[in-house]
């Protein structure tokens, strides 16, 4: 039986990359990773993530102009193509693939696997998650394929490990969630005109409105509660629209009590899927508190 191979979606961040500062695409040839690309259509153009997508100058035009994008792929037929190419060396496949609440891509890569059936062991697992929370899982997939193990003991190891993954957010403008169908229309003039600022959990990969702060101050307040809740954390970052720390940044780091456990609290750009569904101005926070935490 052949090594299981990894196929994941440019919605992630790999940890070590981070860690590295080096490119997703560098770690994941080093750890035999193939990432497919989003295919993302803004305004009738489309482009590929990763490759003609450049995620600070989108979330500036989204800011500007309030441009909607849209995931628009890939498709079970680009499945098929990578899928096709992997079958020649290797007869177990793991697709671990960003939130299937919040895209089309864990669904198309499903429909692909209809073509290998019978033939090759293709597993396609929903992360429940994206950036980092994404390529926490498929480092980790990769690392135990490393060791040889057998593609079920894999998808249970990180089925497990997505369960102590969390995320915390909150967002200035209130129309993208509305369009996304998170909150109501008058639910966002109403928020807009007292300038409620959501908080929102993603809970089962599903972005989920939980209460109402006032201001943006007590909105990253409530980020940093969040955050102090854990009594052990192995990763940590803040998920936000600029690639570099800002004041809000600061404030946030120094209101969190806890640290990681290699003392990191990573800043990261977030992409073009959360971008859809929050908009150019939000702000999170993702923990994965490993198995240590329970």
């Amino acid at each position: 039986m052949s090594k299981v191979h990894i196929v994941t979606d440019s919605a992630l961040r790999l940890p070590s990359a981070v860690d590295q500062g080096v490119s997703d695409r560098e770690i994941a040839e080093q750890l035999d990773i193939t990432i497919v690309p989003l295919t993302v259509q803004i305004e009738g153009e489309v482009f590929k993530d990763g490759v003609d997508l450049d995620h600070e100058e989108l979330l500036l035009r989204m800011a500007s102009e309030r441009v909607r994008p849209e995931i628009v792929g890939p498709t079970a037929r680009d499945f098929r193509r990578v899928f096709g190419r992997l079958t020649r060396r290797t007869d177990q496949i793991l697709s671990l693939h960003s939130s299937a609440s919040l895209s089309l891509v864990y669904g198309e890569a499903k429909r692909a696997t209809d073509a290998f059936m019978g033939r090759y062991d293709i597993m396609v697992v929903d992360s429940e998650s994206f950036s980092l929370g994404l390529g926490i899982l498929a480092e980790g997939a990769a690392r135990l394929a490393e060791d040889a193990l057998p593609l079920s003991a894999i998808v249970r190891h990180i089925r497990g490990m997505l369960r102590h993954i969390y995320i915390s957010l909150t967002t200035d403008t209130l129309d993208y969630l509305e369009h996304s169908g998170l909150i109501s229309a008058s639910q966002a003039v109403l928020g807009t005109m007292l300038d409620n600022k959501p908080s929102l959990a993603v809970e089962r990969g599903k972005i989920v409105p939980m209460e109402k702060v006032i201001g943006r101050d007590d909105a990253i307040g409530k980020l940093a509660d969040f955050a102090n809740e854990f009594p052990h954390i192995e990763k940590m970052a803040i998920l936000q629209s600029t690639p570099y720390a800002t004041e809000e940044t600061e404030i946030l780091r120094d209101d969190i009590e806890v640290v990681a456990q290699d003392g990191q609290l990573s800043v990261l750009l977030y992409g073009p899927l959360l971008a859809s569904h929050v908009g150019p101005d939000a702000i999170g926070m993702m923990v994965y508190e490993g198995f240590g935490g329970h």
